[in-house]
């Protein structure tokens, strides 16, 4: 990997097929605002996560965020990872210290807990989270906080996409989507779930921002739901792992 002195602090997201990223733009546009015009953003965006120790040989890498698919198979590399990414089990946000040490934080479970906040009522008291990876982690632990009870929708769970019911869509008012399906260009897959059964007491999350509105959204929105992408969390939680980063 090249070396660089150009820059006093290098950051950076490491994930793969990331050439989308929300991440590379905010943060450049941060430091030409904040006039930190010796700071850097980059995609490190590696096919295997052994390809991750290369990363380490830049010159000034001062912190980096993690995506998909390597927020749980970061950790292993890390020198250590605070306690609440510990315990829920994914890490999205890397400090290095002074000393070269590599620390794990999660910013995206504050980040969807202040974004969801906003259109929570006394009714909604359970949910369902589609999908069971490394941000699907950051939601349950946000939900267990807000004293939402939570059950998991996979492919291969106790509850999955085939004994789904309508009725159990209609018991649970909160629908998230921590999947990547609706991404960009796929833009019209979709969560194969009852949408007969959602109403206007729902709340339909994605956390999907490009395209702004999914196909699961805009299915939400014509039955009444309240529809959140996952925009807000994005700002939220790079506004925290900058936080971090400079603590």
């Amino acid at each position: 990997m090249e070396k660089n002195n150009k820059y006093s602090k290098i950051y950076g997201l490491v994930g793969r097929n990331i050439s989308y990223s929300f991440s590379r733009k905010y943060f450049l546009n941060k430091f030409i605002n904040d006039v930190l015009t010796d700071h850097d953003y980059r995609n490190f965006d590696i096919q295997e996560i052994e390809d991750f120790e290369d990363i380490l040989s830049i010159n000034n890498l001062a912190g980096f965020n993690v995506t998909i698919p390597y927020k749980q198979s970061i950790i292993p590399y890390l020198d250590k990872v605070h306690k609440k990414a510990l315990k829920i089990g994914a890490v999205n946000t890397v400090k290095i210290t002074k000393k070269g040490k590599l620390v794990g934080y999660n910013t995206d479970e504050y980040g969807f807990r202040k974004s969801l906040k906003p259109f929570l009522k006394e009714k909604h008291k359970t949910a369902l989270i589609l999908g069971t990876g490394g941000a699907s982690k950051a939601v349950a632990y946000a939900l267990k906080k807000l004293g939402i009870t939570y059950q998991f929708v996979s492919r291969s769970g106790v509850l999955n996409y085939e004994n789904l019911t309508e009725d159990i869509i209609k018991k649970h008012l909160i629908i998230i989507n921590c999947t990547p399906l609706g991404t960009f260009p796929k833009i019209e897959d979709h969560p194969k779930i009852p949408y007969k059964g959602i109403g206007n007491e729902h709340i339909l999350y994605d956390l999907i921002y490009n395209p702004e509105e999914t196909t699961f959204l805009k299915k939400g929105k014509e039955k009444g739901a309240a529809i959140c992408n996952g925009h807000k969390m994005l700002i939220l939680q790079a506004e925290k792992a900058w936080e971090i980063w400079n603590d």
